[in-house]
């Protein structure tokens, strides 16, 4: 029986938190197949060791100074010499911008399955199932394909990072790099333009079920104003048009944590509720009873937007005086 193999990224010179999410994911379905990981960059042998010691299993490393920073060619070089060394079935990436990259690589190499942002993955009568988010999060598709052997990438936050402790150890994979076919040349970061979700206690936020760019202004705006708090959009508004991508709220967006958080015309999409479901309460209007948006609620409103958040702003309002 092969194992399954962890390809852990490094962040900011320590092993990611969705990392530990993929070991969360790795033991649940392990169903009598070790777990082994794999850790790529440069000066990571510590981390390695303790990843190892964190929900890793056996850990392989590849320490080099090129790797340092994402490589394309050199990632697809290390995680199939690990597969090889692991006789992994299931690979397990995080859906990450590098995740994306390499995943579907090693798949078509590897000529296995590929299974692409899953939510979830369950072992049934020793048969893996991925669940992943289609139509706009309104339906969850169940997935299991015919091969042997599967690459998968994991959406971040969609379970909890693993608590236990394994009991393996990391060594080094010797890996013949070749020659780069592409070289890093910087990582450009955003500039800021104002708005910090991050940092607000109050957040309403707004889906694309307002319908047009201009009920922004005109109904989830002053109920934040009136709640002294934010205001933040779902992705399909930013991919829209409808507002700069600062106001977005999800995994490709802001994470936040503020004491409320309103969900107005949202259903709920995985990057979506990555991205809020840490709030301390959450009020989620939709007419749609079945929105995924719901599941994590604390007060659900099945009801039209329109109406319900006019008479929301104005009984704040009447509230404060």
């Amino acid at each position: 029986m092969g194992s399954i193999l962890i390809v852990a990224e490094i962040q900011k010179g320590a092993v990611r938190e969705a990392s530990y999410e993929l070991a969360a994911f790795a033991h649940k379905v392990a169903g009598g197949r070790s777990v082994a990981s794999l850790v790529i960059g440069s000066g990571i042998a510590g981390e390695a060791e303790s990843f190892a010691k964190k929900g890793g299993g056996d850990v392989l490393y590849v320490d080099r100074p090129e790797l340092a920073n994402y490589s394309v060619d050199g990632w697809t070089r290390a995680i199939r010499a690990a597969v090889e060394a692991t006789s992994a079935e299931l690979v397990l990436i995080s859906n990450t911008p590098s995740g994306w990259d390499v995943a579907p690589r090693i798949a078509a190499a590897l000529d296995c399955g590929f299974v692409s942002d899953a939510f979830n993955v369950e072992n049934e009568g020793g048969k893996l199932v991925f669940f992943r988010r289609v139509f706009n999060g309104k339906l969850d598709a169940r997935i299991a394909t015919k091969a042997d052997r599967v690459v998968a990438t994991v959406q971040p936050g969609a379970t909890g990072a693993y608590q236990g402790a394994t009991s393996g150890g990391a060594k080094a994979l010797e890996v013949d790099l070749g020659a780069p076919r592409s070289r890093f040349v910087e990582t450009k970061q955003a500039a800021s333009k104002g708005v910090d979700l991050t940092k607000a206690a109050i957040i309403v936020s707004g889906g694309r079920g307002l319908g047009a760019p201009e009920k922004f202004p005109e109904v989830i705006q002053p109920l934040a104003d009136a709640l002294g708090g934010a205001m933040g959009a779902a992705r399909p508004v930013v991919d829209a048009g409808w507002l700069p991508h600062e106001y977005q709220v999800g995994s490709s967006g802001q994470v936040v944590t503020p004491k409320l958080y309103i969900a107005c015309g949202i259903s709920g999409a995985i990057q979506h509720l990555v991205g809020m479901k840490g709030s301390n309460y959450i009020i989620a209007i939709n007419k749609d009873a079945d929105a995924p948006i719901f599941e994590v609620a604390n007060l659900g409103v099945v009801a039209d937007l329109f109406e319900v958040i006019p008479k929301l702003t104005a009984a704040v309002k009447a509230a404060k005086g």
